[in-house]
């Protein structure tokens, strides 16, 4: 995708994100909030891509949330860095279909797979909200293994 275009795309991010990785069409972000780079994460009906087992194959908070319970997050009130644990947010379009999802450095910055394109760092969490992304509507935070 390239920085001019993702600058194009995300316009909240303005200059403030780094791209870190190259473009990769085998995961997806749901995938890269869940630290697993080597599946594509979704509830699709035909069960052609990867959803933890047990959870209901439909695109909505509630199969998130509980697709994300399964390796041991817990909503939680905000992104806020805190000591000893992981950080992800879910985003969801206006009508609440999850749409992506971004996991928390340990610096406090958060970082995003674009779809198939590249990983980025970006500084905030509402860098991504938009268009594309929607807005934050879950955060979640598990304990730091």
């Amino acid at each position: 995708m390239g920085e001019q275009d993702i600058k194009r795309e995300f316009p909240n991010l303005e200059s403030n994100f780094n791209i870190t990785s190259p473009v990769d069409p085998d995961y997806n972000c749901i995938a890269w909030a869940a630290n697993n780079n080597d599946l594509w994460w979704w509830p699709d009906i035909q069960g052609t891509k990867y959803w933890p087992l047990g959870i209901e194959r439909e695109e909505t908070i509630d199969a998130f949330i509980k697709a994300y319970e399964k390796i041991g997050y817990t909503v939680c009130a905000n992104g806020d860095l805190e000591s000893g644990y992981d950080k992800i947010a879910i985003f969801v379009s206006v009508r609440n279909k999850p749409l992506h999802a971004a996991r928390q450095l340990n610096n406090g910055h958060w970082t995003s797979k674009l779809g198939e394109w590249e990983d980025i760092e970006h500084f905030n969490v509402q860098g991504v909200e938009g268009k594309h992304y929607g807005r934050v509507a879950v955060f979640m935070k598990r304990i730091k293994e």
